[in-house]
């Protein structure tokens, strides 16, 4: 099942497990209200099966989380954010298909 390999972030986790993480993570900015962050799921699960092993997958709740939302400048979501050595590199706002996150996730790999 692909959601047991979606890690769910907070604020309080954040830094330990995306940042200081020794591989790359995608960070999927939802919240439950969020109709295309629903939409986005599927594709995100399917990521976090294709990079099993290679990329770490999580989602964290804007609502929940607002620290994080507001230090990485999330404005609008879905928002998937990806990282690497503790740095943002790369981000895509909105509602895209699984083709366009794995050609974000590939160049950084």
């Amino acid at each position: 099942m692909a959601s047991d390999l979606i890690q769910t972030y907070t604020d309080e986790n954040f830094d330990g497990n995306v940042l200081k993480s020794a591989t790359p993570v995608l960070v999927d900015f939802w919240a439950e209200w969020c109709a295309p962050c629903r939409a986005l799921a599927p594709a995100i699960d399917a990521l976090a099966q294709d990079y099993q092993g290679k990329v770490a997958v999580g989602k964290l709740n804007v609502d929940d989380n607002p620290n994080t939302t507001v230090r990485f400048m999330v404005r609008g979501i879905p928002a998937v954010l990806l990282f690497k050595g503790g740095q943002m590199v790369d981000q895509i706002v909105g509602l895209v298909d699984k083709g366009t996150l794995k050609r974000m996730v590939d160049k950084h790999l």
